[in-house]
């Protein structure tokens, strides 16, 4: 048996032995999920344990050094990992933007300080992160932020407002792009900043979704103080910082929808039991041709996911390239997959509560309007169209 296949064998075995069976099925929201942090909570004692065992062994961050609270293990290894992981349909014991976002860009970017303050904190789960980055006017194009941080001594001094902060209610610490040179053409003159959201002067207003949900906030910065030494790369040249997060944001949204069809969404289940057979086939041709279409996307989506997170773990320049064509590609495909579910349901797929309807036709109803939400969220997918264009295929303005 060679390496590999040893670590895939272990692996197998350490999972059956530690993931309990309430956690072998996706949470039905984000909110089922763990997100860590100073104030973490569990929805119970199997979340703990399997939140702690998966920690103790470094693989909230499998691929990290241990020195920062991985476990070191190689990029082939990783994907063994995550293939395990995915055969027992278990949910991530941990999730938090410092894994997918603030952690690859500190190291990258870092001081070494900066490393040894954040890097085990976030592999261990003990600090959850935001992203301060749309503003009210300042959305798709995110380099005309004008939220505005003056240096003050060794401290800046930061005033505005940040708008779509995901879960910044229940953050500890978020990164942060501001304006430092207002005389500067747009995409300079901006800075990348880390602070802690109980920082004074730092306060959050919930905004409801079309979904019932309130993870969105605006975020609000008044006179609030945070160190020089806090700023990740260069002061004024955080616009090369943002748009590596924003490379990494969007392999780790084109991932999550990868990882996030459940066997209840089966369309072709949903289908037989919705709208019933006929010689061995499903009743309604167009829902047929339909389906196929969609199970065609999925498997070509799924193979070139691997490859891209393998051009990741090798650090290919064209993996970020990949990864802006997997993100539009991922969150559109989830689109179509709803709307696609929607139609299977007809009448059963307008419910929005109550006991006329089971809790999975509610859930997919609301899964519909997420779906909308992730092709804006991480740029538009108009936005991701443009940056094909222009970055990927060469094409002029």
């Amino acid at each position: 048996m060679d390496a590999l296949e040893q670590f895939r064998t272990e692996t197998r075995q350490w999972l059956e032995a530690h993931c309990p069976q309430s956690m072998r099925s996706p949470a039905s929201s984000m909110d089922e999920q763990c997100w860590g942090g100073r104030n973490v909570e569990f929805s119970g004692d199997d979340q703990r344990l399997w939140f702690e065992a998966m920690r103790d062994r470094g693989w909230f961050c499998p691929d990290w050094p241990k020195e920062y609270g991985g476990a070191g293990v190689s990029a082939e290894e990783h994907q063994v990992l995550k293939d395990e992981l995915k055969r027992i349909s278990a949910r991530p014991a941990h999730v938090n933007l410092g894994i997918w976002m603030t952690g690859p860009v500190i190291r990258e970017f870092g001081t070494d300080e900066q490393k040894a303050e954040h890097l085990t904190k976030i592999a261990s789960g003990e600090i959850r992160w935001c992203q301060g980055y749309s503003e009210p006017g300042a959305g798709s194009d995110l380099a005309s932020l004008q939220c505005k941080a003056v240096r003050d001594g060794d401290e800046f001094v930061l005033n505005g407002s940040k708008i779509w902060t995901s879960y910044a209610d229940d953050s500890d610490w978020i990164y942060c792009l501001v304006r430092t040179d207002p005389d500067a053409p747009k995409r300079e003159g901006i800075t990348f900043i880390l602070f802690d959201m109980q920082s004074k002067g730092v306060s959050t207003k919930a905004i409801e979704l079309t979904n019932g949900e309130k993870h969105f906030c605006q975020t609000f910065f008044d006179n609030v103080r945070v160190p020089v030494k806090n700023v990740l790369g260069e002061i004024n040249k955080g616009w090369t910082v943002a748009k590596r997060v924003l490379e990494f944001e969007r392999a780790m949204m084109a991932e999550m929808e990868e990882n996030a069809a459940r066997p209840e969404d089966s369309t072709v289940d949903l289908a037989k039991k919705y709208i019933g057979m006929a010689h061995g086939k499903i009743a309604d041709r167009p829902i047929r041709d339909r389906i196929a279409k969609h199970e065609m996307n999925s498997r070509a989506f799924d193979i070139t996911m691997k490859r891209v997170v393998e051009e990741f773990a090798a650090s290919d320049p064209l993996a970020g390239m990949a990864a802006i064509i997997a993100k539009y590609q991922g969150t559109e495909e989830d689109k179509r997959k709803y709307e696609l579910i929607l139609d299977i349901l007809g009448e059963r797929g307008l419910g929005w509560e109550g006991d006329d309807f089971d809790n999975d036709e509610l859930r997919m109803t609301k899964q519909f309007l997420s779906a909308f939400a992730h092709t804006i969220a991480g740029g538009t997918s108009e936005i991701q169209l443009n940056i094909i264009a222009k970055r990927v295929l060469g094409l002029p303005d």
